[in-house]
Order: C-alpha cells, then sequence, then structure tokens
C-alpha cells in the first residue's frame, strides 16, 4: 500500500519538525516534565515517519500509535501529578489508567487483525478498534479539559501551549475514528488532515517549552495566533469533508447538488466570520486569557504606541490630538476614542477619532478635572454606573459621560504631576472588565502621550516667543532708526534759528523734512505685524549718485561731502543700502564736532564697489571694535542702542557683502562697506557710466 503524495509530504515533515523539537531538548531545562516530553516527541516522530513511509493502515503503524497515545498520556498524568491537594486525585488516576488499557487493547486488536483470515472477523475488529480509539481519544479529551480547570494551566504559559496542542491533537484523532466508523473507510482526506494538523501542533509544541535560563524561547501572540487559524482552517476542512461524505454516502439524486451546497454555504459563513472585528477581537483575547500568563505582548504594544504617537501629520489629517487618542485606544481595540484639554480649572471636549456622536458638555467638567489632577486614578465608567466604583470616582463622573453606554474608561494623562488631558476610550468589541494589567498600562501610556503633548505645547509657547522676539528685535532697528530721525529733525531745529533766512538752507531742510517722512512710513509699515519684510532684488546701484543724495538730505542739520568714482555700481538692494549707509552717516554726525565734515568716498576695485564714511570725530579704541562695536544693545554713545552697526552689518551681509573698520581714538572712525561689483551688461541692456 503506497502513500498519497500528500500524505507523505506532511507526515514526513511532521516527522522531520517533531524528531529535531526532541533532539534540540535532549539535555532538558523546561517547564515540562523532561522524559515523558521528550518519550512523546520521539514517539510522535516514528508514527509520522510510519505513516509516511509505510501506510495509516499498516499494523507497525497502528503500533506506533498506540506507543505515541502512551506516552502523551503520560505526560498530561506527570502534569496532573503537580495538582496539591487534589481530593479527586484517587478517581482521576482510575480515569487514566483506563485509558491506558483502552490504548493498549487498541494495539492488541490491531495485532489480531493481521492474525486472523476470516474477512467478517478482521471488519469486526476493526470496527471494535474504531469505537475504543473513539473511547480512547474521547477520555484523553476529558482529561485535558480536567487539566485545563486546575492550577497547571494557570501556573505557566509552557503548560498552557502543551495542553492546548494535545486537546487539538485528540480532537483530530476521534474526528478521523468518527469518520472511519460512520463511512465504513478510512477517509484519505481526513488522513491528509491529520499530517497537516500535527504540522501545525509543532509550534504549540516549540513555544510549550519554555527554558528556565537566558535563553528562554518567549511565547510568540502571532505564532500562536497562526497556529490557531491553521487548526481551526484543518478542523473545518475536516468537517466539510465529513459532511460530504456522509451525503455521499447516503445517496441520492441531489447528493451532489447538496455537497456544493453545503461547501459553498459554509465557506461563505466562514469568510463572513472571519472578517468581522468582533471575530478577531475574540480570537486576541481568547490567546492572550488561555495561552499566555499576561494579557498583552508588551512589546509589541509600545512599539505600536510609539509609533502611532510619533508619526507625521498635518493639522488636517492627522494631528496629535487624534494621534494620542488612538494611540491610547489601540491598546485595548478600543473602536473609538475622546481627548478631554484643561480649559482652565476644567476639562473640556477637544478631539475625537472615529466618534462623531461623542459625549459632550456645554460647560467644562471642573469637578473630573479636580479628581484626576489630585488623583491621577483611571475610572472604569460601567463600575460607577453600577455603583461598584470607589465613591471619590463615583462623585466626580459627570452625567455627560454617565449617561453615554459606549464610554467604557477614562485615562488621566499626568505629565510632571500635572494633568494634561484625559482620554475618554469607547468600549471594544469583547466586552470585558478591566484587571490590573489594563490599568497599569494605562497608567504608562498615559505618561507617554501627556509628555507628547507637553512637548507640542511647550513648541508652540516657543513659536510665540520667538515671534514676539522677532516683534522685539524689529521694533528696537525701529527705535533706534526713529531716534536716528528724531535727531536729524533736532539739528534740523536748531540750525533753523541761524540759517531760517538762507533759501539754500531752507531747501535743504525741505528735502530733509521729506526724506524723514518717507522714513517715518517705512518704520510704521516694518511695525506692522501683518509687515513681513522682503527684500529687493538685487540690482546695480550707482554709489556715487546715492552718496551725493543722502549727503544732500544731511546738509541742513551736519556738513557731509560725496566724492569718487563715479562709475562705481554695486550689486545691491537699493533701499537696503541706502538705510545702512544712513546708519554709519547718523552715527558719523553723532560722533563728529559740530562743523567737523563727514565725508563719503566711492570707489571699485578688485571686483568690489565699495563706499567709505569717514568722519573726524572721537573715534574707538581696538578693543571696542573688536569686541563691542558689532554687537547689539552695546553703545558708546550716552543714551544709545547699539543698534547702528550691528543692523548695519546684517544689511551689509544680507547683500553678500561686508564692512571693515578703521579707528584711532581722538582722530575718528572710517567705515568701508564693500559690496560685490555689478557687470557693466545686466538683462541685455548696456549699462551707462
Amino acid at each position: 500500500m503506497n502513500a498519497a503524495p500528500i500524505t507523505l509530504w506532511t507526515h514526513a515533515l511532521a516527522a522531520l519538525l517533531f524528531g529535531t523539537l526532541a533532539l534540540s531538548q535532549w539535555r532538558g531545562g523546561g517547564v515540562l516534565p523532561r522524559a515523558p516530553f521528550l518519550a512523546g516527541l520521539f514517539a510522535t516522530a516514528l508514527w509520522a515517519l510510519a505513516v509516511a513511509g509505510l501506510d495509516a493502515r499498516d499494523v507497525a503503524t497502528r503500533l506506533a500509535e498506540c506507543a505515541r497515545n502512551l506516552t502523551w498520556l503520560w505526560l498530561m498524568y506527570s502534569l496532573a501529578r503537580r495538582e496539591p491537594n487534589d481530593r479527586a486525585w484517587p478517581s482521576v488516576r482510575a480515569v487514566y489508567a483506563a485509558v491506558a488499557v483502552v490504548t493498549i487493547g487498541c494495539g492488541i486488536l490491531a495485532l489480531g487483525s493481521v492474525m486472523v483470515n476470516d474477512a467478517r472477523a478482521v471488519l469486526a475488529l476493526l470496527r471494535t478498534r474504531l469505537l475504543l480509539q473513539m473511547l480512547g481519544a474521547t477520555g484523553a479529551l476529558i482529561l485535558v479539559n480536567r487539566l485545563r480547570q486546575g492550577s497547571v494551566w494557570r501556573r505557566h504559559s509552557g503548560e498552557r501551549m502543551a495542553i492546548v496542542a494535545l486537546a487539538m491533537m485528540w480532537s483530530t484523532d476521534l474526528l478521523v475514528f468518527a469518520s472511519a466508523w460512520l463511512t465504513g473507510h478510512w477517509p484519505a482526506g481526513l488522513i491528509d488532515l491529520r499530517g497537516a494538523v500535527m504540522v501545525a501542533l509543532t509550534p504549540l509544541f516549540s513555544l510549550a517549552v519554555q527554558r528556565a535560563d537566558e535563553r528562554k524561547m518567549q511565547a510568540s501572540r502571532t505564532v500562536a495566533l497562526l497556529s490557531l487559524a491553521m487548526v481551526a482552517v484543518a478542523l473545518y476542512v475536516a468537517v466539510t469533508a465529513l459532511a460530504t461524505a456522509i451525503i455521499g454516502s447516503v445517496g441520492g439524486s441531489y447528493a451532489r447538488v447538496v455537497q456544493t451546497a453545503l461547501i459553498f454555504g459554509t465557506t461563505a459563513a466562514l469568510l463572513a466570520l472571519v472578517s468581522t472585528p468582533w471575530t478577531r477581537a475574540w480570537a486576541r483575547v481568547l490567546v492572550s486569557k488561555h495561552l499566555f500568563s499576561h494579557r498583552y505582548d508588551y512589546r509589541t504594544e509600545w512599539l505600536r504606541f510609539t509609533e502611532t504617537l510619533g508619526a507625521p501629520g498635518t493639522q488636517e489629517e492627522s494631528p496629535l490630538d487624534v494621534r494620542v487618542v488612538k494611540a491610547v485606544a489601540d491598546l485595548t481595540d478600543s473602536p473609538r476614542g475622546l481627548l478631554l484639554l484643561p480649559d482652565g480649572a476644567a476639562l473640556g471636549t477637544a478631539s475625537a477619532w472615529n466618534w462623531p456622536d461623542a459625549p459632550s458638555t456645554d460647560q467644562p467638567d471642573e469637578r473630573l478635572f479636580v479628581h484626576l489632577a489630585a488623583t491621577g486614578r483611571i475610572i472604569e465608567l460601567d463600575a460607577v454606573r453600577a455603583g461598584t466604583a470607589d465613591p471619590a470616582d463615583q462623585g466626580c463622573v459627570s452625567p455627560w459621560l454617565r449617561d453615554d453606554e459606549h464610554a467604557w474608561v477614562i485615562v488621566p494623562l499626568r505629565h510632571l504631576g500635572q494633568l494634561a488631558g484625559a482620554v475618554v476610550l469607547a468600549r471594544p468589541a469583547i466586552n470585558r472588565a478591566l484587571d490590573w494589567e489594563d490599568f497599569d498600562l494605562f497608567g504608562v501610556a498615559g505618561r507617554q502621550a501627556a509628555s507628547y503633548l507637553a512637548e507640542a505645547r511647550a513648541h508652540a509657547a516657543l513659536a510665540d516667543a520667538q515671534r514676539f522676539d522677532e516683534f522685539n528685535r524689529r521694533f528696537a532697528f525701529i527705535m533706534h532708526d526713529l531716534k536716528n530721525l528724531v535727531s536729524q529733525l533736532t539739528l534740523v531745529a536748531r540750525n533753523a534759528e541761524r540759517h531760517a533766512d538762507n533759501p539754500a538752507f531752507r531747501a535743504d531742510m525741505v528735502a530733509t523734512l521729506t526724506d524723514s517722512s518717507d522714513r517715518m512710513n517705512a518704520l510704521l509699515a516694518r511695525l506692522s505685524q501683518h509687515h513681513a519684510s522682503r527684500a529687493e532684488k538685487a540690482q546695480p546701484v550707482p554709489l556715487l549718485a546715492l552718496a551725493e543724495r543722502i549727503a544732500a538730505g544731511r546738509r541742513a542739520q551736519h556738513p557731509v561731502t560725496a566724492s569718487g568714482d563715479p562709475g562705481a555700481l554695486a550689486l545691491a538692494d537699493p533701499g537696503a543700502l541706502e538705510t545702512l549707509i544712513s546708519h554709519l552717516v547718523q552715527n558719523a554726525v553723532e560722533a563728529s564736532a559740530a562743523g567737523a565734515e563727514v565725508q563719503l568716498i566711492v570707489s571699485a576695485a578688485d571686483g568690489e564697489a565699495s563706499i567709505t564714511v569717514a568722519d573726524y570725530g572721537r573715534g574707538m579704541s581696538p578693543a571696542f571694535v573688536r569686541d563691542q562695536l558689532f554687537r547689539p544693545f552695546v553703545s558708546g554713545k550716552p543714551g544709545g542702542f547699539g543698534l547702528g552697526a550691528f543692523e548695519a552689518r546684517q544689511l551689509a551681509e544680507g547683500m553678500g557683502g561686508s564692512i571693515s573698520v578703521s579707528s584711532r581714538e581722538g582722530a575718528g572712525s572710517s567705515f568701508r562697506v564693500a559690496l560685490p561689483l555689478a557687470p557693466r551688461t545686466m538683462g541685455g541692456m548696456e549699462l551707462a557710466a
């Protein structure tokens, strides 16, 4: 008898996996009893190898199957003996003995079937053996359930994994034996399925091996879910195959139609069931509750939590407030959430995630704010509604939250002892009461989320401070310019007392007043909070013409002359350059004695165009020029703002130029502004010299 290819491959793979696992556990160290566990692994590998190499119906395979069942019964018996003070232990031990006797009887009947030649006797032995195998599998499942209800199940996740794997193995055996007994023949499809199930059980048996040292294998919820899904699919295929086989054996003209309808209907129902969020949530709760000592996979949850919080988002798509709610809600698979933020000494609704009809209140909630700020307690709203919550929690929850049946829990967000907000979560698909793990995880997550909110508020405050700093800096420059304008007008008024009858002076005075008026209007525009200074496009600027215009505007207050190369063209922003030179001229005028001439000298050489502002005033020391001249708010003049030279250098560097200074105390100062030399042709036009 030759095995089908799928039977050969599945059972051969199972033999390889079980044999490898047995060899890897040869030195022991796990939580399961070493001898029966190794015996079970080796016996299962030998049985699977016999099915692949011989046949599932061969007498050697059946004897190997009996040995496999006995070794796993031995493991279950060893686990059951760990139950402390089990009063029913004598009865349980009798059940183990009965199942072991039934298993041995199956082996004896398998030997007897090859020793007789009568076909009717062989058939009778086969059906009797099938009944005994069904009885043995049923008894083994009863004993597995006994283990699940005892302290072994609650003691260690590795023992739980082994119990679940054994339950799946015995269930598959019961299905195969029941199908063979009902149909009267061995169903090839179920035998193939049996091998696939054994392959799927190897991850569970491997996860059951929890070592005591630091290199222990950690149980993975993902692997457990996948194994559970594989076994569920295998059982579905087995039940469907059994049902179709029974329908086919009954016969009838509509048997084929009924089989097709059964397969199509059950498949559609299974797909619809699996696609629902409730089913996925139920499977996760089932695995976490029955296979692991902790409800949460903390590493996975924390990685997902921080990834959600740190994901970039825009104000329209996923702002931080919404990400905070989603990150906390994902911990318990809550479908919706609501963020409450402080509004003075109260909490008001801020943002909602997937909750269009979230509960709200017209007035901020003061009682909830005071309670959460003082205690930081996580409030379970179901307990509040039932009246079993702490009296303090009971009294702080307002009706707008208590009356909404979807609201499930309130998680405070505290940062450095201050309440940064609170998250209200909706009830998950699988409703349950909160336990200590939920409270611990919510507490840590709340503090982390609060730190993100506090950081966002700090960034917003810093941005506001930067805007205020920019406004203050702009205002300081404007005050400096305004002081210069006041100084100009003061000198004009002083000189008008002596030269008011001079027509040339009156013309210079009108020019000075016009220039001062224009500059004051420009200052008002710069002072506006909506004004954003925009540099004009760099263009060729005739430096001598600019110097003569500035000198003419200053003659009413102080002697200023302009001279130099008329062909010097600098590539600069005309407005910024005029402001720069005006600052330097004003400083020179203030540093000079009355009547002492201030000179503007223009030149062009070595790819640079320059304009020098020279005076014969007080001058400056080398230390002052080096350390303090270009620092803001440092001035050598009484009552000075110390911004003229600082702003002048900023303007020069903004146009790609520089300022150099030469000064000597008592002999005057010279400020040279160097700018890029403009080409003779720009924009396709020849520039006149």
